[in-house]
């Protein structure tokens, strides 16, 4: 029996189990006919326990869905969710306790501070805020992530997948509720970033880590449970168990239709 799309909000967890999620999200950039609409009223659900992957051709709105459950980017209609803490309305400063206290990030830029050592830069955030990690969950995933014998290196003495694995580290260092990933495997090579991925899919399942990662690569999309598809500041589709060919065949499919719908534009207009 199919779900009406009523109760059911793409990404929504089966046992109903939510990190984050957001109803009627719309963000908009400049005033009057300038007005660039890049989140649409957007329905979603992240569910917990899962690795959930946002794509979508460039300008569609996925970077910008990522910041706005995140709190880095302020919303301009709609609510947000993470856990049961709404959000949207939350003054800088609980803002910025909020992500430093419950989110992890990991970015395309590895942002490690390069006079620390790679153990210094993993328990950095906790540091600031004056907090102890918890050693032994520390340890696991120093252990998961293979950086045993990496952790008294700077940054430069080591490689961009060995930095990436720093980061990551870095994100589920505080056992954070949500770890977002905005292009992470973007300035790596093959090899590296297929490591980085195999490296959050072990968060998912070994870890139990809840992921949203933003990709315009289908092999990358291929490591999660869930696909996303935005387009035009809209979540048009979802994949379930997704496989880097039906992922790439499902954005030619996109191509195709919006190369259409701008062809019939153009006509109308001409």
């Amino acid at each position: 029996m199919s779900t009406p799309a009523a109760e059911h909000a793409p990404g929504r967890a089966r046992d109903g189990s939510i990190a984050a999620r957001a109803r009627g999200l719309t963000k908009a950039y400049g005033s009057g006919e300038t007005t660039v609409l890049a989140l649409d009223s957007v329905d979603v659900d992240i569910a917990r326990g899962r690795f959930t992957a946002v794509m979508g051709p460039s300008g569609s709105g996925k970077s910008t869905l990522m910041h706005c459950l995140a709190g880095l980017d302020s919303v301009s209609a709609g609510q947000v969710w993470l856990g049961d803490t709404e959000i949207t309305g939350l003054k800088d400063r609980e803002l910025t306790r909020l992500r430093r206290d419950r989110i992890g990030f990991m970015f395309q830029s590895f942002n490690l501070i390069p006079t620390l050592t790679a153990a210094e830069n993993i328990t950095l955030p906790m540091d600031i805020a004056g907090r102890r990690p918890d050693e032994t969950w520390l340890d696991q995933v120093i252990d998961t992530l293979g950086l045993r014998g990496r952790l008294t290196h700077r940054p430069s003495q080591l490689s961009g997948g060995q930095q990436q694995r720093v980061a990551c580290a870095r994100a589920l260092a505080s056992r954070p509720e949500l770890i977002f990933a905005d292009e992470p495997t973007g300035n790596l090579d093959s090899r590296a970033g297929l490591e980085v991925l195999g490296f959050l899919r072990r968060a998912v399942d070994d870890l139990g880590q809840s992921v949203v990662m933003v990709t315009h690569d289908p092999g990358a999309a291929a490591h999660s449970d869930l696909v996303l598809f935005l387009g035009d500041g809209r979540i048009v589709d979802r994949m379930e168990q997704p496989t880097a060919d039906a992922v790439l065949e499902r954005m030619k499919a996109f191509d195709v239709v919006r190369g259409r719908l701008g062809d019939d534009s153009t006509a109308q207009e001409g």
